[in-house]
């Protein structure tokens, strides 16, 4: 008998494609009855463009779902302009927290500086959510090198109660993602050549030192290492989508 829940159905793809290169994977997976309804999530950051780059080949009108937190750098928010116009991306959605939602958690705009998880619950993971809803399944940048939590990730894995979420680049090393880059002559993130390898929000990202590991930017001096819209498996509870 067929097993049709979530994790018989991540279980299935991972079979079916268990020999596929990513950007087979990700022609399939946009276009796989099992997986149903597909975005693409992305933060325009430092290695964001490979993604782009291969949905702008097999699916140029797919939904891209840009999270803007209100306090991306600058050169983030051109970026994300620059990258979309010239690779075609024609669905390129913008998310952000209401003004009503930032208003009655962080007014001032300094929560990130007592409550980081807070805060990327409120400018992240809550209007993700909301903006997930109408999907069944997304595709994420993640790695298996990134970091050790990431090291058995799947090209699917479950994101119950009932979506699947697509890493096509899993398998992927790191010199594999600057090949790629260089192959295809795509845009750097202008903050890279700066000392960013990995960029977040301004106020919780700083540079990278020689020999650090490149998401030591990220939330410097706490214990943090996600912004909680890729936790799962008790890891961080989504909070509670306002209605």
């Amino acid at each position: 008998m067929l097993d049709d829940t979530l994790d018989g159905r991540a279980a299935r793809l991972n079979d079916r494609y268990r020999h596929h290169a990513a950007t087979e994977v990700l022609r399939r997976a946009v276009s796989d009855p099992d997986l149903g309804r597909v975005a693409l999530v992305s933060s325009f950051g430092a290695e964001s463009v490979v993604l782009l780059h291969m949905v702008s080949r097999v699916a140029p009108g797919l939904p891209v779902l840009f999270i803007d937190t209100q306090m991306l750098f600058p050169e983030t928010l051109d970026y994300q302009r620059d990258v979309s116009a010239r690779l075609g991306l024609t669905n390129v959605q913008v998310i952000r927290a209401s003004d009503a939602e930032v208003a009655r958690q962080d007014p001032d705009g300094t929560l990130h500086r007592f409550d980081a998880n807070a805060c990327c619950d409120l400018r992240k993971t809550v209007p993700l959510e909301r903006a997930l809803s109408s999907y069944d399944a997304w595709i994420t940048g993640r790695k298996r090198f990134q970091n050790s939590d990431r090291a058995a990730l799947d090209f699917f894995e479950p994101e119950p109660p009932s979506r699947l979420r697509i890493n096509p680049l899993a398998h992927w090393r790191a010199e594999d993602v600057q090949e790629y880059m260089i192959e295809n002559n795509l845009p750097r993130h202008p903050l890279v050549a700066r000392g960013y390898p990995s960029i977040g929000c301004a106020p919780c990202t700083s540079p990278v030192r020689p020999g650090e590991d490149p998401r030591a930017g990220r939330w410097r001096g706490q214990d943090k290492t996600e912004c909680g819209i890729h936790f799962i498996g008790g890891k961080m509870v989504r909070g509670k989508v306002p209605a």
